[in-house]
């Protein structure tokens, strides 16, 4: 098979580092290193030929031109032109698949050197219409690297054409299958799908009528969900977990964990048991002294079908994990890919056929009953959202990149309450409307034992603060209720 040659551009003295990166990067992945062989300069024998014709050369040779762009220009050796310049009016000329990323932000180009801030200002011209990326570090820029050539792969019909789950694994074995793992699914299957083959069927049997098994080898798919070891084939398929002391991204985490080792169906047991753990059981101090327990701030069941949705959906070819956040507020789960067809993150609040981006590893979740009828999981998400009072799930689809499942917590939690800086009669207050429902200034009197301007005052007060709203005309009349969470 012939592979793409990319030619890798940029001040050599400056960007050692980040040229050496992504030569060292593309060598060192599964599917890159089967599809392209990367030219740096540094690494050519020495030749008779001019250090100048073989640089353009080689761009002429190439498919691919990655220019990197830092604050030098470089010196000038042809005519008024840098070889980084020379390179990019070769490879433009030679119209030539044309890569630009820029080492850092926007703000700092007024002190690039002036040929550079130059060239930058060509390249984001709009109506020249070259992609180019910033980057921060060589971490950043590797992944950046790695999305552009996913989709030059795909644009060339190199991958796509058969979805990343359904790919023969390279180097997997039935020696990597987890047997016991394989044996637990078809007790579920069974159980909950009337699966048809039996408990003792032999693997081969099983992989094949679930396809797992392609021209007689391990698929991907296989892998994520059986392997022993999934982590030793495929380095992206994670889920990293964290706990935030804030309504915001600050550090310390108050808990973090990356799982990684484990099959799919573990990560999303694990993921979930994360979340559980740290959204608690809100617990109301009942008149009659009772501690009675309430259901958790979010569904179960919403909580399981979003971590479910991002792995049977996300991208794996790309190198993000998934990723799923714990708010003082809410719970994010993040992951990479987008919509499938022609679907809109408004359908899915409503009935809606699916698409996934991994039907083996989808149709393999159903059966074990982690995956709800098709089309039906995120509107009872919606259901169950609401039903708890909560508003409903939010669904985000950025740039057709990444795909973000936001859920609501519950802000009238103990823990929550007392950072509002509600006194004791208000917190009492807030804790009878959860059990009751609603509250009027009578009753706040006689739970709190005190007089009617003192009532008045704290439910005004609950009410300024948006915890409380007031339904009815003063007076008799009037009670209080909780505000609903995002209104």
């Amino acid at each position: 098979m012939r592979k793409y040659k990319i030619f890798v551009s940029g001040v050599q003295k400056e960007l050692r580092l980040e040229r050496r990166a992504i030569k060292d990067f593309i060598k060192g992945d599964i599917l890159l290193s089967e599809y392209f062989d990367v030219f740096l300069f540094e690494d050519a024998p020495a030749k008779s030929k001019s250090a100048k014709n073989l640089y353009l050369d080689e761009v002429i040779k190439s498919d691919i031109y990655l220019g990197i762009l830092g604050r030098k220009y470089g010196a000038p050796t042809i005519g008024a032109l840098s070889p980084t310049e020379a390179e990019f009016r070769q490879a433009k000329a030679k119209h030539k698949e044309i890569l630009i990323y820029i080492k850092g932000p926007s703000t700092a180009d007024k002190k690039r050197d002036r040929g550079m801030q130059k060239l930058i200002k060509e390249i984001r011209d709009p109506r020249v219409g070259y992609s180019y990326k910033r980057f921060k570090n060589t971490g950043e820029l590797t992944n950046l690297v790695y999305e552009s050539l996913i989709s030059f792969l795909k644009e060339k019909g190199e991958i796509g054409k058969a979805e990343f789950d359904q790919r023969v694994c390279k180097g997997a074995k039935l020696s990597d299958i987890d047997k016991a793992k394989v044996k637990w699914f078809l007790k579920v299957a069974r159980s909950k799908r009337n699966f048809p083959l039996g408990l003792n069927s032999p693997l081969k049997d099983v992989f094949t009528h679930l396809k797992l098994i392609k021209d007689g080898k391990l698929t991907n798919a296989a892998i994520l969900l059986f392997g022993k070891n999934p982590r030793k084939f495929f380095n992206q398929a994670k889920i990293k977990c964290v706990q935030l002391p804030s309504t915001e991204v600050v550090k310390p985490f108050t808990s973090y964990h990356i799982y990684e080792e484990e099959n799919l169906f573990e990560q999303v047991d694990k993921a979930v048991a994360f979340v559980l753990g740290a959204i608690k059981f809100p617990v109301i101090q009942q008149l009659s002294t009772v501690q009675v327990s309430r259901p958790r701030e979010i569904p179960e069941f919403a909580i399981h079908e979003a971590i479910v949705n991002a792995v049977a959906h996300r991208d794996y070819n790309t190198t993000s994990s998934v990723q799923v956040m714990v708010f003082l507020d809410r719970v994010e789960i993040w992951n990479s890919g987008s919509l499938p067809g022609n679907l809109k993150v408004e359908d899915l609040k409503r009935p809606h056929s699916s698409h996934p981006a991994n039907p083996t590893i989808a149709n393999v979740l159903y059966l074990a009953d982690y995956i709800q009828q098709v089309g039906s999981g995120t509107t009872e998400m919606v259901r169950q959202c609401k039903m708890h009072g909560l508003p409903e799930p939010e669904f985000v689809s950025i740039r057709n990149l990444e795909f973000r499942t936001i859920l609501a917590r519950d802000i009238y939690t103990e823990s929550n309450l007392a950072r509002m800086g509600l006194n004791e009669r208000q917190l009492q207050a807030v804790r009878y409307v959860r059990e009751k429902g609603r509250i009027t200034n009578k009753e706040y009197r006689e739970i709190n034992k005190v007089s009617k301007p003192t009532a008045t005052r704290d439910l005004a007060k609950l009410v300024d603060m948006k915890i409380l709203k007031q339904k009815g005309i003063v007076g008799k009349g009037t009670v209080y209720t909780l505000k609903s969470i995002g209104s």
